[in-house]
């Protein structure tokens, strides 16, 4: 009976093989369908005007919100640039741009950070360059733009334009020991930023952090890069429970050259995930205590005593704070994006002298971004999921919350990009039903003109997603979407794959036009399934936080509870249902495999954690707590601790970048041991050199591989 049943698998696989459409090919084919527009995220806006610039291959030009130009020329450098920065006062650009020979200057750091050169540009005539820094970060003029200031080998250097003179704020900077004025690996990563300094208003002051890693662990990532004899590359990586680096605040006089030391409270095992300064030039400085379930921001009077300005807690934790959380509107005036109030997301403001002064939004819905402030600063502008969860939609509402309005209602998904008083904004927009558009509107949400470079397609996606709702055996309501093969009949059964992330606070259910590879398989005859599962965001903090202190239990559940759900419709072949996922969906499509007694026919799981202990501390403990206080759970959930649950009816294949800096390759390793020690049988493709996004490099080779695997197993 089994060789029966195996025989008739590989006819099914040759029979879907036979017509394979290939992932480059639907790459292209998807390219070719898309509308060309030019992206609101390419446009930076500039402050006092009406206006924006975009990089043209080597050039920056400026362009009218109003009116469709082919714009004014700014400035022109030798070679494709890259990135640039305009000075405040719009004599000069900072920027930096491909060598000579096509190659890049820049060089990567970890994941998202890199030195650049890069060089000062004034405005007085064509190519006109006063000056050039090698293998700086985190480049940025002063207010009054006489300053350039920016890091260099764990330094903080600031350049005056007039002198000529470059001067060196720290000399303690040392890799793997101090780092100022930037930030050190997990801040970077979790915090989502690197430069740790903000000029005063009046450009009289800098204020930095400093990192103390030295009591950090190292970890050390072998690197081959195709040498000879392969190196290790050593960094300071704090996992769960582990040791963080110090943070201290200081302020440099630019005058003086004076530094003096602002203290930060009690304790040192804290994070200050922000500095900077009011429009009225005080300065101010986030803190969160360890445990992340406390959150202050505090500022600093003229003479030097502190007060805190706003305070939040909660039993659980408090979201991880950016630089949208609070928002300075004048001096004394801030709105604050907060979720443990009313245990949605939503707006407030507040007085630095008289606390709280009101709600601004309200409602069982989400305030996702506040994307602006009228000139005025008596309208606000904010993006919401107050007509579906999967949506987001831009409101505009009073200061006092009042006439709330609707200015972009069509169904779908907005992303939108003020101009620099909010009198213009340019949006995109797009549905499952639709390709994306964009176009700029007015303050009130009437579009001004299209940024289609072709016209609006009116034909709709090929293979679209459809939207629905189960119940778990729980009684929990999840969400999510099927996407079908364009030839789908209801009274055949199709093989199923299960593709999610499930991470706190993520979204995988959107109604907008996205596409990747799983598109691939539906081409090929399967049906794709994607479920939000218990713990991600956007329907409330008690359906995101239920998974907290138990990272991966609730969430393994309601992926299993979906499974069954797929496997009762007439249509899905249940003996072929696999599973995928990359980081967190990776220590999911691990867990769900091997706690799922055989459910699973396939599973692939791409960067996985295996052990949240292997994990860095602020995500980690923000979600799990200390793992001294919670050992099981970490434990419990951890698929090492349960690789001999692995049916010998699941094919695993587990995909790791030996230079994951993110989730360590260690993690794979780990896993490994663990199903080998348990007489498992599984497949493995190593990316040598690759990081957690295993781009550019191997982008298109992933993807083949998951592709094929899934033709060939499930």
């Amino acid at each position: 009976m089994k060789r029966v049943i195996t025989a008739f698998i590989l006819l099914a696989t040759t029979i879907s093989a036979s017509a394979q459409v290939s992932y480059q090919q639907m790459l292209r084919e998807r390219n070719a369908q898309a509308p060309r527009y030019e992206h609101p995220q390419s446009i930076t806006p500039v402050e006092g005007t009406n206006k924006y610039m975009r990089i043209d291959f080597n050039r920056v030009l400026l362009y009218d919100y109003t009116s469709a130009d082919n714009g004014v020329e700014v400035f022109a450098a030798d070679n494709q640039l890259l990135s640039f920065v305009q000075s405040p006062d719009g004599s000069m650009v900072l920027y930096d741009e491909l060598n000579d020979d096509g190659s890049t200057p820049r060089k990567q750091i970890y994941r998202h950070s890199f030195t650049s050169d890069f060089k000062l540009w004034v405005g007085d005539k064509r190519n006109s360059t006063v000056a050039t820094f090698d293998d700086v970060r985190d480049v940025t003029f002063s207010p009054d733009s006489r300053h350039v200031a920016m890091s260099c080998d764990n330094n903080l250097y600031i350049y005056s334009v007039a002198d000529d003179k470059l001067t060196k704020i720290t000399d303690d900077g040392r890799w793997n020991h101090i780092i100022n004025g930037t930030t050190d690996w997990v801040y970077e990563e979790e915090y989502g930023f690197t430069k740790a300094y903000a000029f005063s208003p009046d450009s009289r002051e800098i204020a930095f952090l400093k990192f103390d890693e030295s009591r950090v662990r190292e970890f050390e990532m072998m690197r081959y890069d195709k040498e000879l004899y392969n190196k290790a590359f050593r960094f300071k990586y704090p996992k769960a429970g582990e040791d963080n680096s110090i943070v201290e605040l200081y302020v440099y006089d630019i005058a003086s050259g004076a530094i003096r030391h602002i203290p930060t409270g009690n304790t040192s095992d804290q994070y200050i995930p922000r500095v900077g300064y009011t429009p009225a030039g005080a300065l101010f400085y986030y803190r969160v205590n360890r445990l992340q379930n406390h959150f202050e921001v505090v500022m600093v009077e003229d003479d030097g005593s502190q007060r805190v300005i706003y305070d939040e807690r909660d039993e659980k934790y408090v979201e991880r704070p950016d630089h949208k959380t609070i928002t300075f509107i004048d001096g004394d005036r801030f709105i604050v994006r907060e979720e443990t109030s009313a245990g949605w997301f939503h707006l407030y403001l507040h007085s630095t002298e008289r606390g709280r002064l009101g709600a601004i939004t309200s409602g069982e819905w989400e305030v996702t971004k506040l994307v602006g402030v009228s000139k005025d600063k008596k309208t606000i502008y904010y993006l919401s999921t107050e007509q579906a969860p999967e949506e987001r939609h831009l409101y505009a509402i009073g200061i006092n919350g009042k006439n709330k309005r609707c200015l972009l209602s069509k169904r779908g998904y907005w992303s939108v990009y003020p101009s620099a008083d909010m009198s213009y904004f340019a949006a995109e927009h797009s549905a499952t039903d639709c390709y994306p558009t964009a176009a700029v509107y007015d303050a009130k949400g009437k579009e001004v003109r299209s940024l289609m470079v072709d016209a609006p397609t009116t034909a709709t996606p090929t293979y679209q997603r459809k939207y629905s709702t189960f119940t778990t055996e729980r009684g929990d309501v999840l969400s999510y979407y099927l996407i079908y093969p364009e030839d789908f009949d209801a009274e055949r059964k199709y093989p199923v794959l299960m593709t999610q992330y499930s991470g706190p606070g993520s979204q995988e259910i959107g109604n907008r036009w996205t596409t990747d590879w799983e598109e691939t398989l539906a081409r090929n005859g399967y049906i794709v399934a994607c479920c939000d599962a218990r713990g991600t965001g956007y329907r409330g903090e008690a359906f995101k936080k239920v998974t907290y202190a138990n990272l991966g239990y609730n969430e393994v559940e309601d992926q299993l509870s979906f499974a069954r759900h797929l496997a009762s419709q007439s249509f899905i072949d249940s003996e072929r249902i696999g599973i995928y996922g990359w980081s967190f969906g990776g220590f999911m499509a691990l867990g769900c495999s091997l706690k799922g007694d055989g459910m699973f026919k396939m599973a692939i799981a791409v960067a996985p954690v295996t052990s949240w202990r292997y994990y860095d501390s602020i995500y980690t403990e923000i979600y799990n707590g200390l793992p001294q206080d919670n050992a099981a759970g970490y434990d419990n959930n951890s698929p090492i601790n349960f690789a001999d649950r692995l049916s010998d009816d699941t094919r695993l294949l587990i995909i790791h970048g030996t230079a994951d800096d993110n989730v360590h390759f260690q993690n794979a390793m780990e896993m490994c041991r663990a199903l080998n020690r348990a007489g498992k049988q599984y497949d493995m493709m190593v990316y040598p050199d690759q990081n957690h996004s295993m781009r550019p490099n191997d982008m298109i080779n992933i993807r083949e591989k998951m592709v094929s695997y899934c033709l060939e197993h499930l």
